[in-house]
């Protein structure tokens, strides 16, 4: 233990020195020194990290609605975030082979993706959950997915395989705008995916394109959630092994943040790591995004009960 006036602690990097203020043979002797390491945390947040338990329960998962037959995600966020990756990922997981049938390009600055496309999932049958791929957001005006065309997405009135246009919103009249949207055309679940290792770099203008397309989803009442990507990349323990997840100070600040910039409630937050480099099926991948589904799919299932109740 340091004593006040008598020795001074200084660290240059990852270099200690203690300094003996007038030292004496008293003084001679074995120094230690205690580290803690302050980058991990009590577990604030549980995994079941088996993943055939999860993987039959919603193999198991019907809809009871004469409306819906399948609940519908949009997936919503910057180039390179990882929304393909992430429907990539959850076919892996389901048909228990690495399933690649969304393109992607890996952490590009250009939308790879171009049109609105429907992914349904199949383990044994389908399972009645579609996830809908955009093209990613982008910093100016004139680039990238625009935010009126994910509102009409989200009303339902865009129909499967619409060719994104940077330039100009889809309108009535369009061949591919559906005029009266029903429920089961309806997004259930607005899924913003935004990259762990890039929340505190994110430009306003990325920001108020994504508020934009939220307060349009708060207004019809459609549930919101973020899938928070790349967290490998976001913090060094989290490479060694996914289990620390909710352990690391650095993941649990960048939800914050995230939770901060978005005005999303960290509990509706979820780190998860895409299939990107691998070429064999891991549990633990697996795991931490089957957790995600099996949280966020109960709340969109309720917005459906809702709605069909008011119609």
């Amino acid at each position: 233990m340091c004593v006040q006036d008598k020795h001074i602690m200084k660290q240059n990097g990852t270099k200690c020195f203690l300094t003996i203020l007038n030292a004496d043979e008293g003084d001679e002797g074995n120094y230690t020194i205690q580290l803690e390491n302050k980058s991990e945390l009590k577990e604030w947040r549980t995994v079941q990290w088996k993943q055939n338990a999860m993987v039959d329960s919603l193999k198991e998962f019907k809809m009871d609605n004469n409306q819906v037959r399948e609940l519908n995600f949009l997936l919503y966020g910057p180039v390179g975030a990882g929304k393909s990756s992430i429907i990539n990922t959850i076919k892996t997981i389901f048909e228990g082979r690495h399933c690649v049938i969304c393109p992607v390009a890996a952490r590009s600055t250009e939308s790879f993706t171009k049109m609105y496309q429907k992914h349904s999932i199949r383990r044994e049958g389908v399972v009645p959950l579609v996830f809908y791929d955009t093209m990613g957001v982008e910093k100016q005006e004139s680039a990238g997915v625009r935010t009126d065309d994910v509102i009409s997405a989200l009303k339902g009135h865009i129909t499967e395989d619409y060719a994104f246009n940077p330039i100009l919103q889809i309108l009535e009249g369009n061949p591919q705008y559906r005029m009266n949207p029903g429920l089961c055309d309806r997004i259930h679940c607005l899924i913003n995916v935004i990259s762990a290792d890039k929340i505190a770099l994110m430009d306003e203008e990325y920001i108020n394109k994504m508020k934009k397309v939220r307060e349009a989803a708060r207004t019809m009442g459609i549930i919101q959630v973020v899938f928070m990507t790349d967290v490998d990349l976001a913090c060094p323990m989290i490479k060694d092994s996914l289990r620390y997840i909710y352990r690391s100070k650095k993941i649990k600040e960048n939800m914050q943040k995230c939770s901060n910039l978005l005005g999303v409630p960290v509990n509706c937050i979820f780190p998860v790591k895409n299939y990107h480099e691998e070429t064999d099926l891991i549990e633990d991948i697996n795991c931490l995004m089957l957790d995600a589904l099996k949280r966020i799919i109960p709340w969109a299932q309720e917005y459906v009960v809702k709605c069909s109740t008011n119609t």
